[in-house]
């Protein structure tokens, strides 16, 4: 999955450092009120893929926080690359995230000039091949107590991080998250899909409940390029259970089946085979050869 690198290197405020030296004021926005962003990136054969829709997410998650501060972009992917290249990654992700900065003092007050802190670290991980992706996923509901803006990829995920730790306390794998409404919002790191008995894809539709999963994008262009049909719209807890498929997205999850929720199974207990045709598109669309890298896809 790996090249064999030198040392594992992050990249903070313009210097590439060894990973374990990476340094950030205790006094940080990000550190002190979570004032800050996020992207993941995932590399498949050594490619990055859709940065450039990552990167636009991240300058929209900035202007709506009002930064008035952007990072340089073409900075931004020259380094992604590097990170890549000198950390042998094949198959895994580089982390990016921007914080309004270290002022020496707790203001709640944001300054209107910000210094932005902006780190990035590169990490092998298997993409595809992993016993959820082959397998599915178990899933457990978990009431959504997040912020009223989750199209903001926010560093504050206190709420998605107690639901992901809700779910292995009770056996299951990771959570979907539930509003008050009986509505299901999305995974606590993921958006979430449901196949219906006649067939239909559903996902919610974008909006400032959830948010705008890039992975979720290049499947919709992906599908759309076979005449496939998604439907959005919201659909609630129990509708889900109905179900007799499910999956979630995600940029490090890719296509992942889900086979129960709560307890209740989901059609024959396996991954079915809607899941399975979008998986094997999605596999192809950045470049995977479905036959070698996930050739239980077919079965």
């Amino acid at each position: 999955m790996t090249r064999q690198a030198m040392a594992r290197q992050a990249w903070v405020n313009g210097v590439y450092v060894a990973a374990d030296e990476a340094r950030i004021s205790p006094f940080d926005r990000g550190f002190l009120f979570a004032d800050g962003v996020y992207e993941v990136t995932a590399v498949y054969g050594g490619r990055l893929i859709d940065m450039g829709r990552h990167l636009d997410r991240l300058e929209r998650s900035l202007r709506e926080l009002k930064f008035g501060t952007m990072p340089d972009r073409h900075e931004l992917e020259e380094v992604h690359r590097t990170l890549v290249a000198h950390n042998g990654i094949d198959e895994g992700y580089v982390y990016l995230q921007v914080t309004r900065g270290a002022y020496g003092a707790r203001d709640f007050v944001a300054p209107e000039t910000p210094r932005l802190t902006i780190f990035m670290f590169a990490e092998p991980r298997a993409l595809i091949d992993t016993p959820s992706a082959r397998n599915g996923t178990r899933i457990v509901s978990v009431p959504d107590i997040r912020w009223a803006r989750r199209d903001i990829k926010s560093v504050g995920l206190l709420a998605q991080a107690l639901a992901k730790t809700e779910a292995k306390v009770r056996g299951a794998d990771d959570a979907w998250l539930v509003a008050p409404d009986g509505f299901v919002t999305e995974g606590a790191s993921s958006n979430a899909w449901i196949v219906t008995k006649d067939g239909e894809i559903i996902t919610r539709a974008i909006s400032n409940m959830i948010l705008a999963g890039v992975t979720r994008h290049a499947l919709f262009d992906a599908l759309g390029q076979r005449g496939g049909k998604i439907t959005e719209r919201s659909f609630t807890l129990e509708e889900a259970k109905a179900a007799v498929e499910a999956f979630s997205t995600a940029a490090t999850g890719l296509v992942t089946p889900v086979v129960e929720i709560d307890g209740v199974v989901l059609g024959s207990g396996r991954p079915g085979a809607v899941t399975r045709g979008v998986q094997k598109i999605y596999y192809t669309a950045i470049g995977a050869d479905v036959a070698k890298a996930a050739p239980w896809v077919e079965t």
